[in-house]
């Protein structure tokens, strides 16, 4: 993931758990730690919409916390620089996640 966004990218998130960084060496530094609280993660892409240098994805997270399978909607906004995102603003709802993780 991280070969794919700038080096000044800027990772913004919404949610009250998401965690927003900026700096592709920060972000790389985070990565791994997301990736081992969010077992089987997987996001099903419902539809993008791009215009010039911005792009929407809409999507479900699939992942499996605590012994519970989880789903949550979200969209995500991309802005790309060259070939690269330069930012991505996150867009879903934190109190989904931990009640259906059994958290809430």
């Amino acid at each position: 993931m991280t070969a794919h966004v700038t080096d000044d990218f800027v990772n913004e998130h919404t949610a009250a758990l998401g965690s927003g960084c900026e700096g592709k060496a920060e972000y790389a530094s985070r990565v791994p730690n997301f990736l081992a609280s969010m077992p089987g993660l997987r996001y099903e892409v419902e539809d993008v919409i791009a215009d010039g240098d911005r792009v929407a994805a809409a999507y479900t997270l699939h992942t499996h916390v605590n012994g519970h399978d989880v789903a949550v909607r979200g969209v995500m906004r991309f802005v790309v620089r060259g070939d690269l995102i330069a930012r991505r603003t996150d867009y879903w709802d934190s109190l989904v996640f931990q009640r259906q993780a059994g958290l809430a």
